[in-house]
């Protein structure tokens, strides 16, 4: 998120749930003493405050969690002595719900404290016993575990060890105000798809071909290519060599969202590295006067850590308090990864990239043979402008320099479908700066030739079922999809080649109802994974983050419960408006029997 929240009137009809993210990725809730100072805070400073009212300090909340101070535009909670950092987010859930009658399940840990179960877990734990149920199998939200009502215990369906649970009744979640930029009167959302993962554009915005005419900018390049644009401005795609009369198009760069460390000043610290952590384990942080965990009361060390670098850190995040600066977040963790205990209850399937073509069926990606195969030369060029060089296509190319020798300067073709016209040489530099995957795309309507890949890192896509109804679906069950991409170094294909890229909020799980047109678009989504079209790496538009993994506008429901927030449930639209966006992307059922 790129701005502290800006509210409005408290939601009727929702309470709001704010979470932190432990060493081993699951989601904490505050107490809802805490959730209610938090909301109050930010509904009454809003857009009145400064860089002060950016940062929520915890203590005055709850004496236990002086330390802590959350961080709104990036989304952290940070603690002041020693710098550990770590994930916050915000979830809605109906008035109605256990959060909203402050009712807690927990379980107790092995040093005799009380835990509560991530809130989902919570309301689902409840939901079964108003229904009168003896128990419930947590291997609907992916956990192998079942609580027995009657006994007040866990049972760990593996091992059959058993752990104390019990509900408890605390103060009510507070109803939500509606969170969003300044000027934005809708309500904003707080998923990891929006709020962590929204970029400058997806890749057919960003990495495909655009025209642009601008002056030659005197400045040397910087090193970022992804630039966010405003409504009337353009960028060159590709590096287009200069021109005499001033006729080269720059590339625009994004200037980076936070300014690196001087030599001699501590950076801000990493958040901790998270590591396994399951309702059957001992949890790592001490209780709170009401037995909600104090989150990260142990810090974890950040990598290449030390005595001294932790104190400098500890230090920094003092001053960076008291000057009301928020920290800021350049090496996010690697992802949390899946603990070993949460199985899926009737499927689980993994899928992974499609092997590669033998060199007989594969389509020709040489770059002359892929201009040729899809553009049919034109004898007699129209008047008009080529939209990649914004020179007439009566004169020679922008790109002239580029020539193979294969294809004159002048050269002019149509693309065989769509039957728009361009220079051969504006096609071929086009296609050299993209993934080279033997794919074309108009630049004009948008139209596929080929099979278009994209730049997605290399990860996993994980496909479970389960028996639980989404809203809106109540006739069938839950596909959950869920993805998990680790940091890396960037490929030729990236932004920038060579350099680390970071990769927030994984694993993001995701859902699809559990019939005929959910499975069809599951088919399809994972068509568009093994093509590298869900996510790309670029800059996200909501915390300025460049080099960064970020969705590719091929859009996820994030969120099982009721659709507050956009990204959950119901949607009528929501699997004809996907299936749209796979369209646009070339995925379509055809694809489904290549």
């Amino acid at each position: 998120m790129a701005i502290a929240p800006s509210p409005t009137a408290p939601q009727a009809g929702a309470v709001a749930v704010w979470e932190w993210q432990d060493e081993g990725g699951s989601w904490r809730p505050y107490s809802g003493s805490v959730c209610s100072y938090i909301e109050q805070f930010v509904w009454q400073q809003g857009p009145r405050g400064g860089p002060q009212s950016a940062s929520v300090p915890l203590g005055q909340a709850d004496p236990a969690l002086a330390p802590y101070i959350i961080d709104l535009p990036s989304w952290t909670q940070f603690r002041q002595d020693t710098g550990t950092m770590r994930y916050v987010r915000r979830h809605l859930y109906p008035a109605l719900s256990a959060p909203g009658r402050g009712i807690l399940w927990e379980w107790l840990n092995d040093e005799g404290t009380w835990t509560p179960y991530e809130m989902s877990v919570c309301v689902y734990l409840e939901q079964q016993f108003a229904r009168g149920s003896p128990g419930a199998d947590l291997a609907a939200l992916g956990y192998n575990y079942t609580v027995d009502y009657g006994s007040h215990t866990q049972v760990n369906k593996t091992s059959s060890f058993q752990r104390s649970v019990r509900r408890s009744l605390g103060p009510p979640y507070p109803a939500a105000a509606v969170l969003g930029p300044p000027g934005h009167t809708g309500l904003a959302c707080s998923c990891l798809q929006c709020l962590a993962g929204g970029a400058s554009g997806p890749v057919s915005h960003r990495a495909r071909h655009w025209p642009s005419h601008l002056p030659v900018s005197s400045a040397p390049p910087a090193p970022h290519r992804t630039a966010a644009l405003g409504a009337h401005q353009a960028f060159a795609p590709y590096s287009k060599p200069a021109l005499a009369g001033g006729r080269s198009a720059p590339r625009l760069n994004a200037a980076p969202a936070w300014v690196p460390p001087q030599p001699g000043v501590p950076a801000a610290p990493r958040l901790s590295q998270p590591g396994p952590a399951v309702p059957g384990r001992p949890h790592a942080g001490p209780s709170t006067s009401n037995g909600t965990s104090a989150p990260g009361s142990i810090p974890v060390p950040t990598q290449r850590s030390s005595r001294i670098q932790q104190a400098l850190a500890g230090m920094t995040g003092v001053l960076m308090s008291v000057l009301g600066i928020p920290p800021c977040l350049p090496h996010p963790p690697p992802p949390a990864s899946t603990p070993a205990s949460r199985l899926s209850t009737k499927s689980h399937s993994s899928v992974k990239r499609l092997r590669r073509l033998s060199r007989k069926d594969a389509p020709p990606t040489e770059p002359g043979q892929v201009v040729k195969r899809y553009l049919d030369e034109l004898q007699s060029p129209p008047d008009e402008d080529c939209m990649i060089c914004m020179e007439k296509l009566s004169v020679a190319s922008g790109y002239s320099d580029v020539a193979d020798g294969k294809i004159g300067s002048d050269t002019v073709g149509k693309l065989t479908d769509c039957g728009h016209a361009f220079h051969l040489l504006c096609v071929l530099a086009m296609y050299k700066n993209g993934n080279r995957d033997g794919s074309l795309q108009c630049p004009s309507c948008k139209t596929i030739y080929g099979e278009k890949t994209g730049t997605q890192p290399k990860g996993k896509m994980d496909v479970s079922t389960f028996a639980v109804s989404l809203p809106g679906h109540e006739d069938c069950g839950t596909i959950q999809i869920v993805y998990s991409i680790a940091r890396g170094i960037q490929g030729p294909e990236h932004p920038n080649p060579g350099k680390p890229f970071t990769a927030r909020g994984f694993p993001r799980h995701c859902y699809l109802p559990d019939n005929a047109q959910g499975r069809k678009v599951l088919e399809l989504l994972k068509v568009a994974w093994k093509r590298r079209l869900i996510f790309t790496v670029g800059t996200s538009s909501t915390t300025g983050e460049t080099d960064t993994v970020v969705w590719n506008e091929i859009h996820h429901k994030t969120e099982m419960g009721l659709n507050l927030t956009g990204h959950g449930y119901p949607d009528p639209h929501y699997l004809d408006n996907v299936l749209a966006e796979l369209a646009a992307q070339g995925v379509t059922e055809d694809s489904l029997g290549q």
